[in-house]
């Protein structure tokens, strides 16, 4: 059997072979074997005409791209730009050290559970707001009286 055969004629070569073997259809082993080899037929022609589908759908993809190059349409400028509106950003689970991405509205949150083991993350900016906004000390930072509350 050639490493080249599609699925189609692998199935069309077994069911050639088992043709070939005089297959007694009439008892059990016979039937089992006759019954398996039209499914694996059944199954080839499925796969074939999915293999066509997407061969269809690469074809539509590649035409798409084209019309959109045409246009001047650059989807990499629009992909970064919606990044640009939604950061996201990589920290660190204290209890099992996996690197998690979490995008700002989950930071701003500032809880969520790790994906990993489950355990909670917090995220405090208090300090580093406080630091930038006040001048005075509170509970919140080093400065005296602040007035600002996280």
């Amino acid at each position: 059997m050639s490493d080249f055969m599609n699925v189609s004629e692998r199935a069309a070569y077994l069911k050639g072979l088992a043709e070939g073997l005089d297959l007694d259809k009439s008892k059990p082993e016979g039937k089992l074997i006759d019954a398996m080899l039209d499914l694996i037929y059944d199954m080839s022609d499925e796969i074939t005409y999915i293999e066509e589908d997407v061969q269809f759908l690469i074809e539509q993809n590649d035409e798409l791209f084209e019309i959109i190059d045409e246009i001047g349409y650059d989807v990499d400028d629009e992909y970064d730009a919606f990044n640009e509106d939604n950061p996201e950003y990589e920290v660190k689970c204290p209890d099992c050290g996996a690197e998690i991405v979490v995008d700002e509205d989950t930071l701003i949150e500032g809880e969520m559970n790790c994906p990993n083991c489950g355990g909670e993350l917090e995220f405090d900016f208090s300090s580093l707001f406080a630091d930038e906004f006040c001048d005075e000390d509170c509970e919140n930072c080093d400065v005296e009286n602040c007035d600002i509350k996280f």
